[in-house]
């Protein structure tokens, strides 16, 4: 069958879909066909992730959110944001990049997250979550002085209002009466209450022009002529809403609540919309919606199917993939079984996660040990600042975080662990390049922005079996500590390296001639073939703080260059490191060092990045021969 034909039969299939080429075109639409269009969405999502893999449960939930959104709301001049930018499929499929959904997450494809530079419906680049709403504020207060200022919506879910930021934004738009909407989309990630029939009457009626026109009247002449009274009624109406809606938090918070509603009733939503859409001031709609709705297996495991490989749409099987034996088994395995053991031997050990339970590999420890599991939500400052307090009263706490996670707690790791040197535990998985979500999620600058902290110690294992020990190491000492490792798995042990692990050592893993690789880390693996190919010296640093300042003495001594191989940016990594302290040293030897440009790196596979970047072995092996050429 030609691509035309088999494209025909596709555009056959979906009746409105294929229409649908922007915005302007869902606002064509009349309302009783929003519904027919949701479900088209949704199918083509489905087979579109199910080819691609990438992010899903989530995604299904928000389809009538989306189409609800595009046709009230006169985009891209007005804005849309979304949190937790994972939930933006269907928004990117309802804005013009339908057809380029299937290379989404892919190398030269969509991102994963709304971009600006990738559309101009994407108002803000999301990869993090709980900044939706200041940066709705910050649009809004751009445009608020206006005759005419386009509508801000901020969606917020997915767990990310248990975010700090968020709470600080919500507490800014009530003191300076921002005109932005705030969609709640609870999908049982945050506050899940039923929705009844007295919820949709109450929210319609709340929401109606009638009802707001006597309510900002009613204010207005309660509030001049008779200030008691009008206090009276403001919290007799606050109470009569907590008794059957969870509002009075944002009420007080200067926000006019409506909801909860049915986030999977096309029309409803769009009614709501509608009658509040021009109102004055700080609003927040509360939408309850079902995560991987349409897709059976998703709605019954919505942890395990928020995220996706390529799978079978019939069955939900994954599909079969190559898979390298020595990939097996992940880093993030190894802390799994690590973690397990040693809390048996350990009663003092706690684990912390800021909601990444399953992806850190703590989803057995919370089932074995619930009451020394802690996740607390997305919320990485506080997760650092709680493990600081549990150190203080003789506890062992453990901080499972990725590392692009860790920036946000960067603050509290300094004054709050580290100023007080207090017994912590970092254990930072992702770190360096972690593929196909792209910048927003690349551990990129762990070595940089945490080796210049005092009292931290910082090491990087260079296979499976060194991760073990070196978790065992960094438990026991006391004091402030850093174990970080990429996504992914390695070789269960490189060869020659097995011995014990000493605070600070490196390990020489071969001998060579003329040039020595420092490599650290996940970089290991890469260059033990191109260093006994080209007969260099090759040293696992094991440790970037501190750094084996003897072992360099030795290594400057035997070799006309140096070269660091690292997975982190050059600028103040683990290669300056030692930079800094040869040149401290006024050693005479030459210092090249590679490691991640000074660039946000695209999406693709880690491979493929690495390749790009001159991380691959093959580019590893060219600048090497060149050291030796010169």
């Amino acid at each position: 069958m030609s691509k035309v034909n088999k494209q025909s039969k596709i555009e056959d299939r979906y009746k409105i879909l294929y229409d649908i080429n922007d915005s302007s075109d869902v606002r064509a639409l009349d309302i009783e066909q929003l519904s027919e269009l949701s479900d088209e969405v949704r199918e083509f999502l489905i087979k579109s992730v199910a080819q691609t893999g990438g992010h899903f449960g989530s995604n299904l939930g928000v389809v009538e959110l989306s189409v609800a959104l595009h046709h009230v709301f006169d985009t891209p001049r007005d804005k849309v944001i979304w949190d937790v930018g994972h939930q933006a499929y269907a928004h990117k499929i309802l804005t013009g990049r339908r057809d380029q959904l299937c290379t989404i997450r892919q190398k030269g494809g969509l991102t994963p997250f709304p971009k600006r530079s990738e559309s101009e419906y994407d108002a803000f680049g999301v990869g993090h979550s709980a900044t939706s709403i200041s940066a709705a504020i910050g649009m809004e207060r751009a445009h608020y002085t206006k005759k005419k200022q386009p509508h801000v919506t901020a969606i917020i879910g997915d767990g990310a209002l248990t975010g700090g930021m968020a709470f600080e934004a919500l507490n800014h738009a009530g003191d300076v009466g921002a005109n932005v909407l705030v969609i709640l989309n609870d999908n049982e990630m945050s506050i899940s209450p039923n929705v009844g029939a007295m919820h949709k009457y109450l929210t319609r009626l709340v929401s109606s022009k009638q009802f707001q026109h006597l309510r900002c009247r009613s204010k207005k002449i309660l509030s001049r002529n008779a200030p008691r009274v009008h206090e009276v009624a403001r919290r007799v109406e606050l109470s009569a809403k907590n008794m059957i809606t969870p509002g009075a938090l944002f009420e007080e918070l200067g926000f006019e609540y409506y909801g909860p509603i049915d986030g999977h009733d096309t029309e409803a939503l769009v009614k709501v919309l509608k009658n509040i859409k021009d109102s004055k001031g700080p609003r927040l709609l509360h939408v309850i919606t079902e995560k991987g709705r349409g897709f059976k297996k998703a709605q019954e495991d919505a942890t395990s199917l928020h995220a996706v490989s390529p799978f079978d749409v019939k069955t939900g099987k994954k599909i079969d993939q190559k898979v390298d034996k020595k990939n097996s088994k992940t880093y993030t395995d190894v802390f799994s079984d690590w973690i397990l053991e040693r809390a048996k031997k350990d009663i003092k050990l706690h684990a912390i996660t800021p909601a990444m339970c399953e992806g850190s590999g703590l989803g057995e420890f919370r089932d074995k040990y619930p009451k020394r599991y802690h996740d607390v939500g997305i919320a990485e400052q506080h997760a650092v600042t709680f493990a600081a307090g549990l150190a203080c009263e003789a506890k062992k706490p453990i901080v499972s975080i990725y590392s692009t996670f860790l920036q946000r707690a960067y603050d509290q790791l300094i004054h709050d662990v580290a100023i007080q040197n207090l017994d912590v535990m970092f254990v930072v998985d992702r770190a360096g390049i972690v593929g196909p979500d792209g910048a927003t999620h690349a551990g990129s600058f762990d070595f940089s922005f945490l080796r210049c902290v005092p009292n931290l110690m910082i090491a990087a294992p260079a296979d499976l079996s060194e991760g073990t020990k070196m978790l065992d190491v960094m438990y026991d000492f006391v004091g402030p500590t850093v174990l970080r490792y990429p996504r992914g798995g390695g070789v269960v042990q490189l060869k020659f390296n097995s011995t014990k692990i000493k605070i600070g050592k490196g390990q020489v893993l071969r001998n060579g001639k003329k040039i020595a690789i420092l490599a650290f880390g996940a970089m290991v693996e890469k260059c033990v073939d191109v260093a006994n190919e080209l007969d260099v010296t090759l040293v696992n640093m094991r440790f970037v703080k501190p750094i084996d300042e003897k072992l360099i003495d030795k290594i400057v001594k035997a070799h006309h260059t140096i070269v660091t191989v690292e997975d982190n940016v050059i600028i103040g990594g683990a290669g300056s490191t030692v930079g800094e302290y040869v040149l401290n040293k006024g050693f005479d030897v030459k210092i090249k060092m590679l490691g991640l440009p000074d660039t946000f790196t695209m999406h693709g596979s880690r491979d493929e990045v690495l390749d790009d970047i001159g991380l691959s072995e093959e580019k590893i092996k060219n600048f090497i021969i060149k050291q030796i050429n010169e």
